[in-house]
């Protein structure tokens, strides 16, 4: 058990016997009445958004999960496939509340698998990833506006927005959490 006050972003709670990754946390301290958090939390399993409010002397249970390295296979309706490195057993994940980050996952990369009672419940992707463009179209010339973008197609299909001087067959590094572009890479 973890007391609302020590309950922090990104840590694992389980409510309503799910588990719940906090996504937002708000300490408030009112002039009137005890201090109490604002929690807005995610199911790791179905994606859905839950607001809590925990008074400062309640607690919350912590969820008993776990990370365990996983090579990424492929993909298919059923979910995400992915093979454990160190016994070569194999697991899927399920499609739902996780298409944001398959559009990012690459086939033979390794990524984090999060495990909660022995099944595997989330995919932990790196903030920052690099992929190679493989659909761009032209700059025209005179369209230099400052901050001009354009959409270009990156290596696992997803769309990204870039600069204009990004050509097919360039590294760009992007943001995992927010889907944009952070740099060209030089390879």
């Amino acid at each position: 058990m973890v007391r609302a006050g020590a309950i922090s972003k990104g840590m694992v709670l389980l409510m309503k016997d799910e588990p719940y990754v906090v996504t937002e946390r708000e300490f408030v301290n009112p002039g009137k009445g005890s201090a109490f958090v604002r929690l807005k939390l995610k199911s790791l399993r179905s994606g859905q958004v839950l607001r809590e409010t925990l008074k400062s002397n309640e607690s919350a249970e912590e969820a008993d999960v776990y990370d365990k390295d996983g090579q990424f296979l492929y993909a298919d309706e059923a979910g995400y496939h992915f093979m454990d490195a160190e016994n070569y057993e194999q697991y899927v994940i399920e499609r739902e509340g996780l298409e944001e980050k398959g559009s990012y996952m690459k086939e033979g990369d390794t990524y984090r698998i999060m495990m909660w009672e022995n099944r595997p419940i989330d995919i932990v992707l790196p903030l920052k990833m690099t992929f190679s463009v493989i659909e761009a179209e032209e700059a025209v010339k005179g369209d230099t506006v400052t901050g001009a973008n354009k959409v270009v197609t990156i290596e696992t299909g997803r769309q990204v927005k870039v600069p204009l001087f990004i050509k097919p067959g360039d590294k760009v590094l992007v943001n995992t959490e927010t889907g944009e572009y952070v740099e060209r890479v030089n390879a």
